[in-house]
């Protein structure tokens, strides 16, 4: 069965069917085989979008957090009942792997679980006040419908991210998916509204998707009626919408570039090493934020390492992602494909010298062979993000030599160091360290857990989704002050009687 058929008959099963066919609309190809998997009309009018999810934050807001975390926690069991589907369909737009789709949908339900619990904990702090029969405390209060803006590589998972912890601080949501997986998004919407059913009384508007392109997120995220975007993708377009979002005042939460490296020292381990590597580099065929990018090889073990990676890398399965045993499915579109082969001429012009890879393969949909390339230095290419499966290797003698060679990119997204010395493991998280919003000692950069903050620093954008405080962004803070006494004191002592 083509990928497009497959699509159809789960949009069908999901609920999502109907709205996908429009005689011009946008047109979404399957990159596992370039069939057309749906045409779907554009959203042709964003101000009602806009004002019913104002309207939805008024009555929301007033819902207890505890309330509104039921809701999540319904939308967990239909994303549980509907996992199966919904993870092939991610397979089918996105061109992941069997395995790696169904991580996604399970990356929802834990979300899901985490914002459940976090409903009944978005707490805040009790002052003391310097003044007598005063009472000082911090309240988070929500915030205002939430943009979000997502990327095709992860189509379901990050909207989750922001989604399940928006709604349980009480702000509605606006989805405008990448134009390339917006399938997965309806797919997405029609479980949620199964949610939304069991619970009985939510507003309208409270989960609404865009379909369109760049110019419909400009549009939103111009806005002012919006108070926070969240935008993952390009550095490119996170600077277009920071822009866009600062003159306006509002907030934005940004996942741009990752240009991420793994520190490999002389006490590594090298076969676990290798198997990081694989993992981090190929995954998702190289297009997750978190890819490795740059290995840093100490000059003692670079020739051993690259070895045990060519011969790794030689016998990766590549194929369509819903065969058995397939590591590595297709690269998103030609236009990704291009920038692969555009990225390996530079890195030949610069010195670089391919070990393995950087073929296309003859058949329906665009597939590489991932590639592994010796740098001599850390050249233009090397700093530059090429979304796609491509390996820089570089090696060093001195470990501050090897940090600063990580921290020199300007993204700052994931990184990892692989050794057995605590010295240097200890350094690398040190403030002196690892300069990325990320950092993990003998585990690659690809793979993060839902508990902890996602995010980095420098063209990263500097925005935290998902766990630990990351809930802070969606809501607003409010120092509030209650006088019991029956006098008036100022602050500081000032005074001032009439």
């Amino acid at each position: 069965m083509t990928a497009a058929n497959e699509a159809k008959d789960i949009l069908e099963r999901l609920g999502a069917g109907g709205p996908i066919w429009s005689s011009d609309g946008l047109e979404v190809r399957s990159p596992i085989d370039g069939s057309t998997a749906g045409r779907l009309a554009e959203t042709p009018d964003l101000d009602p979008v806009v004002a019913r999810a104002v309207e939805a934050f008024h009555a929301w807001r007033r819902v207890p957090a505890p309330r509104r975390g039921e809701l999540v926690r319904l939308f967990g069991e239909e994303l549980r009942a509907a996992k199966d589907d919904l993870a092939r369909l991610v397979t089918l737009e996105a061109g992941k792997i069997v395995s790696e789709g169904l991580g996604e949908v399970q990356e929802m339900i834990d979300v899901c679980d985490f914002a459940v619990g976090l409903s009944r904990q978005l707490y805040g702090l009790t002052l003391p006040s310097e003044r007598p029969g005063h009472h000082m405390r911090e309240t988070w209060q929500p915030l205002g419908p939430v943009l979000v803006i997502s990327a095709f590589n992860f189509p379901v998972a990050v909207w989750a991210w922001n989604a399940c912890l928006a709604l349980v601080c009480g702000d509605p949501v606006i989805w405008k998916p990448s134009e390339k997986t917006p399938l997965t998004a309806l797919a997405t919407q029609a479980v949620f509204q199964r949610a939304l059913a069991r619970f009985g009384d939510a507003p309208e508007g409270l989960s609404q998707v865009v379909v369109g392109g760049r110019d419909a997120g400009e549009a939103l995220a111009a806005d002012p009626r919006i108070p926070l975007v969240s935008a993952t993708g390009s550095t490119r377009m996170g600077k277009a919408v920071a822009q866009t979002v600062a003159a306006r005042l509002g907030r934005s939460l940004l996942e741009l570039g990752g240009n991420n490296a793994m520190i490999v020292a002389p006490s590594a381990d090298l076969e676990m090493a290798v198997r990081a590597i694989a993992f981090s580099a190929v995954g998702t065929c190289g297009q997750r934020c978190t890819s490795l990018r740059r290995l840093l090889v100490h000059e003692s073990v670079a020739d051993a390492l690259v070895a045990r990676l060519k011969a790794a890398y030689e016998t990766l399965p590549i194929g369509d992602p819903r065969d058995d045993g397939v590591l590595v499915g297709p690269l998103i579109d030609a236009d990704a494909a291009d920038a692969f082969d555009a990225a390996l001429a530079r890195a030949a012009e610069q010195g670089g010298e391919v070990v393995t890879g950087g073929a296309r393969l003859n058949r329906d949909g665009v597939y590489v062979r991932p590639a592994i390339v010796r740098m001599p230095a850390q050249t233009e290419v090397v700093m530059h993000e090429t979304f796609a499966p491509v390996l820089y290797v570089l090696t060093w003698s001195d470990f501050d030599e090897a940090v600063a060679l990580q921290n020199a990119v300007p993204q700052g997204l994931s990184s990892c160091v692989f050794t057995d010395s605590v010295r240097e493991a200890e350094q690398f998280l040190s403030a002196w360290g690892s300069d990325c919003g990320i950092a993990n000692v003998n585990i690659g950069p690809s793979g993060a857990e839902i508990g902890g903050a996602f995010g980095g620093e420098k063209d990263t954008g500097g925005g935290r989704e998902s766990g630990s405080d990351a809930w802070k962004a969606y809501m607003r803070r409010q120092t509030q002050t209650v006088n019991f006494s029956s006098a008036l004191p100022l602050a500081q002592g000032v005074r001032f009687d009439v």
